[in-house]
């Protein structure tokens, strides 16, 4: 008998696939692939559903997850995708988005929220930022640094092994080529920066194919 499986992707606008005006970012590209290898007939359906929010941190994350997953609960199971922290991590007059110890206790509540509704919960890394905004405040008020994307994400791997869940990095692979890989805000991939992150998360999904 065929299974419909869910995959929910929260997380920011990188999540979502802002600045690709191509592709619609990585999420996108795996909908994209889920929905034609279904219509190729081989069997089970995966239905990607993008809840990536511009600007959010887990904070907001936090507000809304319960209702999300509740609403998109498949009886086959779910997959669920938590990716934050380049929000979290933004100072912006002196102060945090998200005090470290707080995106941890979040992480930490969302992924509770997560296992009642699935056994396959990914944490995605956050990306390195560009040179040029390394330590600069942006036009919004933001700062943002290398240093922090780097505690951040250990924050996210120390709550994958405890937890034992996959950790998604993104973040080494485009490491030695972030220059070329995010756009010109410094922040967002661009749309080769997106395709190599669905690359990697291809082989993730077609697992539930």
């Amino acid at each position: 008998m065929k299974k419909i499986v869910y995959g929910l992707f929260f997380g920011d606008s990188i999540t979502y696939g802002e600045y690709d005006g191509v592709f619609g970012g990585w999420v996108d590209i795996l909908k994209r692939y889920a929905l034609q290898k279904f219509h190729e007939g081989n069997g089970d359906e995966l239905i990607l559903f993008n809840l990536g929010i511009g600007g959010e941190t887990t904070e907001g994350l936090l507000k809304r997850m319960p209702v999300e997953l509740a609403a998109r609960n498949s009886a086959d199971g779910n997959l669920v995708f938590i990716s934050y922290g380049a929000n979290d991590l933004a100072i912006k007059d002196g102060v945090y988005s998200v005090e470290p110890d707080k995106f941890k206790e979040n992480i930490k509540i969302a992924v509770q929220h997560a296992k009642q509704f699935s056994k396959d919960i990914y944490l995605v890394s956050i990306l390195p930022i560009a040179q040029k905004i390394d330590g600069i405040v942006v036009g919004s008020g933001k700062l943002r640094t290398n240093e922090e994307v780097i505690v951040y994400n250990q924050i996210l791997k120390d709550i994958a092994v405890e937890n034992s869940l996959s950790y998604i990095d993104f973040y080494n692979a485009v490491l030695d080529d972030k220059e070329i890989l995010l756009s010109a805000d410094g922040v967002h991939p661009n749309e080769k920066g997106y395709g190599i992150m669905a690359e990697i998360a291809i082989p993730i999904i077609e697992k539930y194919l």
